[in-house]
């Protein structure tokens, strides 16, 4: 007999499977709009061709707002104040690579990363020997700013208790342009088909490597299945910068959306120990 929690949390798996499918649909119909648009622009004249692409890339954005946020966007009618302070000045860079980065880092080392935020700093140790390629990946990414000045787009409150992070896009369907392969999927701490509180891993499409920029804190033990690389473990500061930022909730009210609070990424770092 299953019981109603286990039902609850199955039925959350299932619901988090499907949106990052979701995701994975949306970007490849923004990059088939996008090659039309490109095509056309060689046959319309420039100051139609400017109307035109303007109302398609809008229309484009709020496609891709919605997706990312199930089932409504609705704000919660008990919105919790804001705990964070004003992200630091700048914006967000637009990078992309067609393949990974080649190996740089030193697989028999530790290495520590840092993301200062506008809630507080965020330390993680990274598990360099389990998933190097992963590492390796965010010691690049991190080296050219890649993370910096970007939001923290999505909040789950209610089944899995996890904060993602890593897209420059802010909508969750962003990336450096090339993909990782997945690693440690069986790490001795996913046990019981728990992801536990503290816990630093990739998201994905829900097919196999598909990993790229955009990764989760778990703040809270989570069950979900072990197919997202956990790369990471947060420091007991982090999980209190973790925890600020799930009490404020997210904009939804369902248990899933985008946080309240503001989550910048002022700076990220990753340093050789």
């Amino acid at each position: 007999m299953v019981s109603q929690e286990q039902r609850r949390r199955q039925l959350a798996r299932e619901k988090f499977l499907r949106q990052q499918q979701r995701r994975t649909s949306a970007r490849r119909k923004a990059r088939m709009r996008n090659s039309v648009i490109a095509s056309v622009l060689g046959v319309i004249v420039i100051g139609s061709v400017a109307l035109y692409t303007t109302g398609v890339l809008k229309n484009d954005d709020k496609a891709n707002a919605s997706s990312e946020t199930t089932p409504s966007a609705t704000p919660s009618a008990s919105k919790a104040p804001d705990p964070c302070d004003k992200a630091a000045a700048g914006s967000v860079k637009k990078l992309s690579w067609k393949k990974e980065p080649a190996m740089s880092i030193d697989t028999s080392a530790g290495y520590t990363m840092k993301l200062a935020t506008t809630c507080g700093d965020i330390g993680i140790a990274l598990k360099t020997a389990a998933a190097p390629h992963t590492v390796n990946s965010f010691d690049f990414l991190a080296s050219k700013g890649f993370f910096d000045h970007t939001k923290c787009h999505r909040l789950t409150t209610n089944g899995i208790y996890v904060l993602q992070c890593g897209d420059p896009t802010g909508t969750g369907s962003g990336g450096p342009g090339y993909t990782i392969p997945d690693e440690n999927l069986k790490d001795k701490s996913l046990k019981g088909g728990v992801y536990p509180a503290g816990t630093v891993a990739m998201a994905n499409t829900g097919q196999k490597h598909t990993g790229g920029s955009q990764f989760f804190l778990v703040y809270q033990d989570s069950q979900l299945p072990a197919s997202y690389t956990p790369f990471g473990t947060v420091d007991a500061a982090g999980m209190k910068v973790l925890k600020k930022i799930a009490a404020a909730g997210e904009n939804t009210g369902q248990g899933d959306g985008a946080p309240n609070a503001t989550v910048v990424i002022n700076k990220a770092t990753v340093t050789k120990s």
